[in-house]
């Protein structure tokens, strides 16, 4: 009570918010008439002026009243679109790292105009994150045309693009892209040997459109790149055909949809065992003994496959025409969109491949990772816009400290949603839903209707062709004519099937959308007359049809199904009642949907049918609308404590992730890394004298045995360390002095033959190349720790914080590895003579590291060799009749052999 009252006299925090942010429009206002009055070059002079007063003192913030009313004026100029005093608001917002909650139809496009130059200005780059490529390629050139009026550039950063094309656009002042390639440029970046190969700048604003799909709904989803395992699709296939037969019987497995996990029963892990003996899958012993671990994730993957995953809901089969061959494709469930390229992890994907009867590719092996969370934790100042962001305020608060403010329209809403229909079947739901469609198409009310899968909206699809009503559909089916389907979407009487509108990028307008028919239908016809008559005639057809759309009530959104997030539904119901227009929505459930079979009571149809609800009839009372947003409530708080808890964990390996990729780039830089590769093998030295010769142990108890076999695997050095031990009044410090002079001598004797230039070469390329080794296989030891963790619970231990011990732990032995790795190839690198060249052509040669080399150092592996002309040590400089003394050219010189190249481009090739 205390609260409400509170709120009543001061305001919610958003009110205040709201206040504050009111009171600085005037000063943008202001400025209007004197950049009116400016020419077109006088008004693009502004950026230079600008930057002059960043570079002499001034901030950001004393800039913004100015800069916004300089692009509010250009984008008039060349867009003929002003931004609204609301549309200001939500540019502030931006700007000062909060999210902007805005209504669909109130242009946050446009609006991101106003931080995105604001912030370019301190010429450290911004990034603007949507969906997909299409709205990328779509905003880049829609608004590039205002930062190219005001002397800015805009890169895109879509698929299939080449390093140079994305190094070059990431140059840009303005960058557009999507999320995915964002993050995989950034993992790619730190897979490069070369630091001018890296194509991305240092991070500084972002602003991500649709951020609560980007940074809710896909945070629990990895980004990773990987390479090629153990090819075991042979074994997918005999599980399955286990499996397929074993989920017939309902009694052999336990399925809690709720939270997605199956297990099998004991009867069905009996029956499982005899079949996959049966099959020649299972070696001797159970089902769980630890020769058949290969089986059990398998047989695991494989039933979750066949149990909790479905064919045009979760995925589609797809022919892919590159290679023309049938693949899985992911539907994203809150976009409704393929996810072209990604993969269920962990053998999950070949699972499906094989229970559809696809080709089952490769499983991989992560190279490396990183979830949307810490990726765009990356950045010094995070920004976002979308239509719904304050149901999960909680969550962007605690896990990005960003604030959602909600941004009033510039017209009031007008929308009507009323209350839900509950059916008891859902037959009688789609009847019902039917004879909606054929009421508003009478009154010509166009439909939009809101279907929670593909299957779900083929079903409602076939209905509607057998009551012969015309229909468009927009799924991932047909996410090609998305544009045209969403074109014709307000038209009168229009019926439109879709699976989400999340993310679309597109309003639907009443009547049509005049821009987008003219350009889709008079495209391809040359500019005159003609097409300004159809155009102009295509214009005045979509201003009648507006007038009888909004006579008929505006758009009427028909919800077949209600979501697990109460976001999804919003975004439904947001399309309808754009910029004041009238419009309607209404949402139809049945007692079989997933959310009330899953999450509501499993007493209500017996309740509502003692209550007297009969065939056909249906509940609406504003009680049951509360009692679903609860169950909604609940579904968010879960799913919310579950990102947390993933966070919790990948928050351990992030941590270490930028270690690794913060001294990766260091090596990169660095003009040489000598010093660190001399730092590692005086450690590796350290710890192996350390290891065999206890502190304060008597000669006679030292390990030399061990010390002996260690100086030989790791140096290639047969050290007399017995005699050492001997030898009277050594110690420990004695003996590692004694292995170091031999080591360093090995190793300036090394140098000597190679030469300066290409020493700090090979130094440099095996440092990174054993770096990403050691990473690689560290990543997969936590990917197996972190699939056993959660059994320590059943011990009254915490796992996460097993998990930080012994992620910490292996971490520590990645160290150890890298530093004996490295410098064990560095010792045992040696040079090779090629075969000799033939009379008529110069010598050509090529420096290479053997990469599998750098992955195993085990005893009786044979060193990566480096291919170079055989060298000789000559007292004098180099002469061109001897191809030995050739080494010794400096590599900017020309090559002695006459080629007219540099020598590092010719025999000095690396």
């Amino acid at each position: 009570m205390f609260n409400r009252l509170a709120r009543a006299i001061l305001g919610t925090s958003n009110d205040r918010m709201l206040k504050a942010y009111r009171k600085r429009v005037p000063a943008i206002a202001g400025h209007e008439p004197a950049m009116k009055a400016l020419s077109d070059e006088a008004l693009a002079a502004k950026t230079v002026e600008f930057r002059d007063r960043l570079a002499t003192g001034a901030t950001l913030d004393d800039l913004l009243p100015e800069a916004f009313a300089v692009v509010r004026e250009a984008a008039v100029r060349v867009l003929g679109q002003r931004h609204f005093d609301v549309q200001m608001i939500g540019g502030m917002v931006l700007h000062e790292g909060r999210i902007a909650e805005m209504k669909t139809g109130e242009g946050k496009t446009l609006v991101a105009t106003l931080p995105a130059y604001l912030n370019a200005l301190s010429g450290k780059g911004v990034h603007v994150v949507t969906v997909n490529d299409y709205l990328a390629k779509r905003d880049a050139a829609w608004m590039g045309r205002v930062y190219g009026f005001l002397g800015l550039t805009t890169g895109v950063i879509v698929h299939g693009l080449t390093d140079d094309e994305r190094r070059a656009a990431y140059a840009a002042d303005i960058t557009y892209g999507t999320n995915n390639e964002f993050g995989f440029d950034y993992l790619r970046d730190n897979m490069k040997y070369r630091f001018e190969d890296m194509v991305q700048r240092d991070f500084s604003f972002a602003i991500v459109d649709e951020v609560d799909s980007i940074l809710i709904d896909e945070a629990r989803t990895p980004l990773i790149i990987s390479g090629p395992a153990d090819d075991s699709s042979e074994l997918y296939r005999q599980v399955d055909a286990v499996v397929r037969v074993l989920v017939e019987d309902p009694e052999t497995y336990e399925k809690d949809e709720k939270m997605r996990t199956v297990s099998l029963t004991e009867a069905g892990t009996e029956r499982a065992e005899q079949m996959l003996r049966e099959a020649g899958v299972l070696k001797d012993g159970n089902l769980y003994d630890i020769g058949n671990i290969a089986a059990v994730h398998h047989m695991n993957q494989s039933v979750r496959a066949h149990t909790l995953y479905r064919l045009d809901v979760d995925y589609v089969v797809r022919r892919d025409p590159r290679d023309n061959v049938q693949k899985i494709v992911i539907i994203d469930e809150f976009t409704g969109r393929m996810m072209e390229g990604r993969r269920y992890s962990d053998g999950l994907h070949q699972a499906l491949e094989a229970k559809e009867g696809v080709p089952v590719q490769q499983e991989n092996q992560t190279l490396a990772s990183i979830t949307f969370q810490n990726y765009f934790r990356l950045y010094p100042k995070l920004s976002g816009m979308t239509g719904t962001a304050s149901t999960e305020a909680d969550e962007f608060a605690e896990i990005y400290k960003l604030e959602v403010v909600e941004i009033p329209t510039n017209v009031a809403v007008a929308r009507k949603d009323h209350d839900d229909e509950v059916y008891r079947s859902a037959r009688e739901k789609y009847e019902a839903v039917i004879h909606e469609i054929e009421e508003a198409r009478a009154r010509n009310q166009p439909v939009l209707m809101g279907t929670t899968s593909i299957e779900k909206s083929e079903q409602v699809a076939a209905l509607l062709r057998e009551r012969n009503i015309p229909h468009n559909v927009l799924n991932a089916r047909f996410h090609e004519q998305e544009a045209t389907i969403i074109v014709q979407a307000g038209r009168p009487g229009a019926v439109t099937v879709a699976t989400n509108m999340a993310g679309r990028g597109t309003d639907i307008q009443l009547g049509g959308n005049a821009d987008m028919r003219i350009a889709l239908e008079l495209g391809g016809m040359e500019d005159g007359p003609e097409k300004e008559a159809r155009a102009q005639a295509i214009r005045d057809e979509v201003a009648a049809n507006r007038e009888i759309v909004k006579a008929a009530g505006g758009l009427y959104v028909i919800g077949t199904e209600r979501h697990e997030s109460r976001r999804i539904d919003n975004q439904l119901r947001g399309r309808s009642g754009r910029q004041g227009d009238p419009g309607a929505s209404k949402f139809f459930l049945s007692l079989e949907d997933d959310l009330m079979r899953i999450f509501g009571s499993d007493r209500m149809g017996g309740m509502l049918q003692k209550l007297g609800l009969k065939e056909g009839e249906a509940i609406v009372h504003a009680w049951i609308n509360k009692a679903l947003e609860k169950a909604q409530k609940k579904v968010e708080a879960r799913n919310f404590d579950t990102r947390k808890n993933l966070l919790k964990y990948d928050n351990v390996m992030n941590d270490q992730r930028r270690e690794v990729y913060a001294q990766r780039k260091e090596f990169m830089k660095a003009e040489d890394v000598a010093a660190t590769v001399a730092e590692m093998r005086e450690e590796v030295i350290s710890d192996l004298v350390g290891s065999a010769i206890p502190e304060n142990a008597m000669p006679e108890q030292w390990n030399t045995d061990t010390l002996h076999e260690e100086t030989l695997r790791l140096f290639g050095l047969d050290l007399p360390v017995k005699d050492w031990a001997a030898e009277e009044g050594i110690d420990d410090e004695g003996v590692r002095e004694r292995i170091t002079r031999e080591v360093d001598g090995l190793m300036a004797k090394k140098a000597a033959d190679f030469g300066p230039d290409l020493m700090r070469y090979v130094e440099k390329s095996v440092l990174l190349q054993v770096l990403d080794q050691v990473w690689k296989e560290h990543l997969l030891a936590l990917d197996h720790l972190r699939q056993g963790i959660g059994l320590r619970a059943y011990g009254q231990r915490d796992p996460l914080n097993e998990y930080k011990t012994e992620a910490f732990t292996l971490f520590n032995r990645m160290l150890t590895e890298l530093r004996e790795r490295t410098t064990s190839l560095l010792a045992r690198v040696q040079l090779a003579p090629p075969a000799p060249p033939p009379e008529f052509a110069p010598q050509m040669t090529e420096t290479r590291i053997d990469p599998a080399f750098a992955g195993g150092m085990d005893g009786g592996t044979e060193a990566g060799v480096i291919e170079r002309p055989a060298l000789r040590r000559e007292a004098n400089g180099v002469d061109p009749a001897d191809p030995s003394t050739w080494h010794r050219t400096p590599r900017n010189a020309a090559c002695p052999c006459g080629s007219g190249k540099k020598y590092k481009h010719c025999h000095g090739k690396v």
